[in-house]
């Protein structure tokens, strides 16, 4: 079976815990719309967006930076700053100008440099 790079840090994030998922209500909405978009059938999509609510950590975001190039990242940008991310996972890096960003930036299959969060 091929793996995809995104769907291994999926996979690597169910099997060990190896981090913490961070959700907002826009972003679980996004997901399901590229998902239906994709084609990827309702049932897979509830179960997918099932777990995440039960496993990521919901984000409140209390207001929007307005931080991406691309409006639509927005509620993206907003989840990692207010929820304090260490990294976000993106098949758009241009859309995350790490200049603005206290996460790393990285595409899915990327070597991971993992820190220590400051506190």
């Amino acid at each position: 079976m091929v793996t995809i790079p995104s769907a291994a840090v999926l996979l690597d994030w169910v099997d060990s815990g190896a981090f913490v998922w961070l959700v907002t209500e826009d972003i679980l909405a996004e997901y399901k719309a590229i998902l239906r978009q994709l084609g990827v059938r309702r049932r897979v999509i509830g179960a997918l967006v099932n777990l995440l609510r039960e496993e990521a950590e919901t984000i409140r975001v209390s207001r929007s930076a307005e931080l991406s190039p691309d409006p639509g990242d927005d509620a993206f940008c907003d989840c990692a700053e207010q929820g304090r991310a260490d990294l976000i996972f993106t098949l758009n890096p241009s859309d995350f100008p790490q200049e603005k960003l206290r996460a790393r930036v990285i595409v899915p299959g990327s070597p991971l440099a993992v820190r220590r969060r400051a506190d």
